[in-house]
Parts: C-alpha cells; sequence; structure tokens
C-alpha cells in the first residue's frame, strides 16, 4: 500500500526506529524496487555511488541473519536490506566519502520505507559485535571487495511505530544574521 498522500516532511516527522514485531505480511516486490531507487538516487561524494544493496526476501536467509543478530524485528521481519560499501578514493585528493554515501542512502531507504506504509530500523552497531559482520559476510557471499555496513529489518509493523522526542529547534540550530 503506498501511502501516497504523505508529503516528503510527513515522512520526516513519522520516520522512527521501529524495533519490535513486524506482521507476517511479505512486502511487495514492487514497493522494495522503489525502496531501492531511493537508495540510489541518494547523493555520493565524486559521484562515485561506493553503495550498493543486497536485498534478502528468502526466509531461510532470513531465519539465518536474524540468528547472527537476533532482535524482535531480524526474528520477524519479512525483508531486510543490505548495505554494503566500497572504498574508493579519489586520485586527486586521495578522499573517501564511502561512510557519507551509506549515510545518506540509508536515510533515503529510511524514509521511502516510511513513505510506504512500513517499518524498519538501522541497525549497524549489532553488526559491528563479536563476528557478526563476517558471519553475515559468509552467509550472503558478499565479495572481498565490499563491506557489510548495517543491517535494514523492514516489514508492517506490529505495534504503533513511535519517533523518540528531538530537541527543539533553538537548542540545535544558531541563526547567523
Amino acid at each position: 500500500m503506498n501511502n501516497s498522500d504523505m508529503t516528503f516532511y510527513d515522512a520526516i516527522r513519522k520516520r522512527g526506529s521501529y524495533r519490535q514485531e513486524f506482521l507476517a505480511e511479505a512486502v511487495p516486490e514492487e514497493v522494495l524496487l522503489r525502496i531501492m531507487e531511493a537508495g540510489c538516487r541518494a547523493p555520493s561524494g565524486y559521484n562515485f555511488q561506493t553503495t550498493s544493496f543486497l536485498v534478502v526476501t528468502n526466509p531461510d536467509l532470513l531465519i539465518k541473519l536474524a540468528d547472527i543478530a537476533p532482535s524482535p524485528a531480524t526474528n520477524t521481519a519479512p525483508a531486510m536490506i543490505i548495505p554494503l560499501s566500497s572504498k574508493k578514493e579519489s586520485p586527486k585528493t586521495g578522499l573517501s566519502f564511502e561512510i557519507e554515501d551509506y549515510a545518506a542512502a540509508v536515510e533515503n531507504i529510511l524514509l521511502a520505507i516510511t513513505a510506504e506504509g512500513y517499518a524498519a530500523v538501522w541497525m549497524d552497531g549489532a553488526v559491528n559485535l563479536e563476528d557478526r559482520r563476517e558471519r553475515i559476510n559468509k552467509l550472503l557471499q558478499v565479495p572481498d571487495d565490499r563491506f557489510v555496513r548495517a543491517i535494514i529489518p523492514l516489514g508492517r509493523p506490529e505495534k504503533e511505530v513511535t519517533q523518540r522526542e528531538k530537541m527543539p529547534l533553538e537548542e540545535r540550530v544558531k541563526w547567523l544574521r
């Protein structure tokens, strides 16, 4: 169900990190395609486009991913997105923007998920614990030139999605007029 009446700013206000259980309802492939297009259209330093993605809907792989990084969200997600990075440096400056590229792409994905009426959580820390990244690499046969950044379980939320209170703009924004 595409929530086409949701504005960009509505999606920003409504998006929250959903860590609870998902309903046992598949995410249609056409929805996943729109979500992934949003991620792939994110800004990219030097347009190197260092972020790529694995979209997992295979039930056996979802169970194995949940075993590696267990949580209510991973245990019940009908789909997971795995962002991957590759390091590419500018020959002129030596600068690399894979972290910025990845973060911008994930934000686009999270907003698209919200606009489509689904929920998700960006699980970066869960990948960094113990040997989880290596286990995910092996399970999903991630190429050696790629780096698993996170897992993003997504689906139809079983409970209401909430957003934590944000600090007032006055505390975070200073106008230099």
